[in-house]
């Protein structure tokens, strides 16, 4: 059993409760155990983009501390991976860890800060749970189905954190494949639509509602358009704003039709006969 140090994030442990839960399961039977990493405390949410405010990146090297602490004392046999599943977590600590990575100035002065933690040496890797599948092959979750998706159309949605900046995205910020190619493994057909990367406004639904409504109609209507039966993502966020915002944009948009929208993970456990489990 693959034991490799998971990082949950906040949402995880309340609205998208499920996402870890699935997440944990379909994990499960390919052999890989999440093992939540001790004293986790929040990403940020978002990375801080100014050069000098390096406090803010304290918080994700925290995190990896707590990875190099579980390798040290046997908790986990995984060669310094850290995983997550929310894309949002997965932006914010992987631009922080590449900051530290190439900077070695930044990464002096934030061990100085965390005067009570053992130094972060940048040995850490980043990575999502799609990538994680990637690694160990899409052949061995094809082995795993037992219910194969063959009639089910599926929109693979990134939205903004998994592919970009390029430097840290899990895949070609123009021409991703991997969620195409996971959607394949599960026996469903991938769509091709050109709004698989496009943002969905993020924090604006608390602000700006209306914008949301309006970019969240265009994506959907999208996949729609090209034969998509049900959306997946891996974003807390974005799966709010496309699913959620759906009566919003009903009202707006009145000949809408509604469309669900899923957690990658959640189709995982679909395909791997999982579904009827009490976690759900």
């Amino acid at each position: 059993m693959m034991k490799i140090p998971y990082f949950p994030g906040c949402t995880l442990k309340s609205n998208a409760k499920h996402f870890e839960d699935s997440a944990i399961a379909a994990a499960r039977e390919l052999g890989i155990e999440l093992v939540e990493i001790p004293r986790w405390n929040c990403c940020g949410v978002v990375s801080s983009l100014a050069t000098d405010d390096i406090i803010h990146h304290i918080a994700p090297i925290r995190n990896f501390v707590r990875v190099i602490e579980m390798n040290e004392e046997g908790i986990v046999n995984d060669e310094k991976r850290l995983l997550t599943l929310c894309s949002m977590c997965f932006n914010t600590l992987q631009r922080s860890n590449y900051r530290m990575q190439n900077n070695a100035e930044d990464l002096a002065v934030v061990n100085e800060f965390m005067t009570d933690e053992i130094d972060y040496d940048g040995s850490v890797d980043v990575i999502h749970y799609l990538t994680l599948m990637a690694v160990i092959g899409f052949e061995k979750i094809r082995a795993k189905v037992v219910n194969p998706l063959k009639n089910l159309k599926v929109a693979g949605y990134y939205g903004c954190m998994l592919l970009r900046p390029t430097e840290i995205g899990i895949d070609h910020h123009e021409i991703p494949t991997i969620l195409e190619d996971f959607i394949g493994s599960l026996g469903a057909t991938a769509i091709d639509w050109r709004s698989k990367s496009k943002c969905c406004g993020s924090y604006l639904t608390l602000n700006n509602k209306d914008t949301v409504v309006n970019l969240s109609h265009d994506i959907l209507t999208d996949a729609q358009r090209n034969g998509a039966n049900v959306v997946i993502t891996s974003c807390p966020l974005c799966a709010f704003n496309l699913d959620n915002r759906q009566k919003d944009i009903k009202l707006k948009y009145p000949d809408f039709k509604n469309i669900p929208v899923l957690y990658f993970t959640q189709l995982m456990t679909v395909a791997f006969g999982l579904e009827n489990q009490s976690w759900k």
